[in-house]
């Protein structure tokens, strides 16, 4: 019985858009006046349903879906497999039209191997919890896999602090090219308690032992603007709207989605 339900419901659609498509077709255009072969069997005509049987259809339809709302689940199983089929397909021609730019921008942090044969970039906020959760899973990962480039991009979408603690984050690590220095900066200030903003940032940088005054100058300079307006833009075409977000070979993984996952997807791009 469910078998034959399910079939009759989209029968009983498609019987019901049926008089809907004949009534949008164009009507016929007249022909000239000369001879013409024998007209071919003309079309049964289109099924039409008075307003108590559409009623009875659609109690039916309605009927079986209460009876059986695994259906609509399955539906949207359904759709959602086709939207995120659609979304890394979209991912994967952005990934390779920005290569560049995403993988060996000079305006970026990199930690780890600078030429190892696989590269991870990760877009965080310096205010992001699940920031501060995944943190770990990056030091594991550098740390157990010396052939892993791994590249920072500041994307600070959690207000005004988050924006201040990039501009000091940019600016330290304009004084420091190689990232030595940075990683500790990095860690004492996503890992630190409390809101993360231009004062906090600074009281770590010089814990760190950066240049104060020379950040303090260098925080406005065109070098800040444009490697955060332009990891702002990254995250913007390839649809990354939150933090942890992370891109990998051809692929943009969203959230805090653990050690084992990240090395499942480096592991598969080194197949």
């Amino acid at each position: 019985m469910i078998f034959s339900v399910r079939l009759a419901i989209p029968i009983a659609a498609t019987m019901l858009m049926a008089p809907l498509a004949f009534a949008q077709s164009p009507p016929a255009q007249p022909t000239p006046a000369v001879a013409q072969p024998a007209p071919a069997a003309e079309p049964p005509a289109a099924q039409t349903f008075s307003t108590d049987q559409r009623q009875e259809i659609e109690g039916i339809v309605k009927s079986y879906l209460v009876a059986h709302p695994e259906v609509l689940q399955e539906a949207i199983d359904a759709l959602d497999k086709l939207q995120k089929q659609a979304d890394a397909d979209k991912a994967r021609v952005t990934i390779k039209d920005n290569n560049a730019t995403i993988f060996n921008s000079p305006h970026q942090v990199v930690l780890g191997n600078p030429q190892g044969n696989v590269t991870m970039v990760e877009f965080f906020d310096y205010n992001c919890g699940f920031c501060k959760h995944a943190m770990p899973d990056m030091f594991s990962l550098l740390k157990n896999d010396g052939n892993l480039k791994f590249v920072l991009k500041e994307f600070p979408v959690l207000g005004p602090g988050s924006v201040e603690a990039a501009h000091v984050a940019v600016a330290a690590r304009m004084q420091d090219p190689t990232g030595k220095k940075y990683i500790e900066f990095h860690q004492k200030l996503l890992g630190g308690r409390g809101p993360a903003d231009k004062a906090r940032a600074l009281a770590v940088a010089k814990e760190v032992g950066y240049d104060v005054p020379r950040i303090e100058k260098d925080m406005d300079s065109d070098e800040v603007k444009t490697t955060i307006n332009e990891d702002m833009k990254l995250a913007d075409v390839l649809g990354v709207s939150g933090t942890p977000s992370y891109v990998i070979g051809n692929e943009v993984i969203v959230g805090a989605v653990g050690y084992d996952e990240l090395k499942a997807k480096i592991d598969a791009e080194r197949k």
